[in-house]
């Protein structure tokens, strides 16, 4: 029985107009880096940031990599506060379909790579926290347990009180994708940005998922 939801949020439920991951490290988060004393080049980042190298790899060059990642959270909820001024972030208009699931009795749990504060913001800028019964950014005491690790989708589980087969990850990444299985769930992939393979199901928006879910749910009754 399907008793609950596990969502991706960027991409997934909102949309940052213009952003590009490049120009973003370089403009943003390489001069509040050198005023820590800390040179590092987009590309080693860029691989911590996909799993080619541990987030703990920053340790190499004298950096303790919690307070690494702590700085890189802390300006990106500055970028994320500068986007919004601007209303360069916006939500896709089908999140509408998260009240509609809401009232399926579904659990609904929000779980992103980015902090826990810049995961509340942009949820919280567009009323959308209130769908949600848990919240999960990244966790310090576990930083390489980000998507595609299942860690932080196992921990959603947990708080929602659910097993992996009572539940879907729905995300737009291979990373989504790639945590939901290495959790046990079946996984379904938002396809706005293109189809990820590996996923159990396709949508093209979450009015898509919540008639999946109809149907799911419709399996089930005798």
């Amino acid at each position: 029985m399907l008793k609950g939801l596990i969502f991706d949020v960027d991409e997934t439920l909102v949309y940052y107009e213009g952003y590009d991951h490049r120009e973003w490290y370089e403009k943003w988060i390489m001069p509040a880096l050198m005023k820590h004393g800390i040179k590092l080049d987009y590309e080693t980042y860029r691989k911590t940031v996909t799993g080619e190298l541990p987030r703990s790899y920053i340790e190499r060059f004298g950096i303790d990599h919690v307070e690494f990642w702590k700085i890189v959270d802390r300006v990106n909820l500055e970028y994320r506060r500068w986007m919004a001024d601007r209303d360069k972030i916006t939500p896709f208009p089908d999140v509408e379909a998260l009240g509609e699931l809401k009232k399926m009795d579904l659990k609904l749990a929000a779980v992103s790579n980015a902090s826990q504060e810049c995961t509340e913001f942009v949820l919280e800028l567009f009323n959308l926290r209130e769908y949600f019964d848990v919240v999960y950014g990244k966790d310090y005491s576990n930083l390489d347990g980000v998507k595609p690790s299942p860690y932080l989708v196992k921990k959603a589980l947990n708080a929602l009180g659910i097993k992996p087969e009572e539940a879907m990850m729905v995300g737009d990444s291979s990373h989504d994708v790639l945590a939901g299985k290495r959790a046990g769930m079946k996984v379904v992939n938002i396809t706005r940005f293109g189809k990820i393979e590996g996923a159990d199901y396709y949508v093209r928006d979450l009015w898509e998922l919540e008639k999946l879910v109809k149907e799911i749910l419709g399996s089930y009754s005798p």
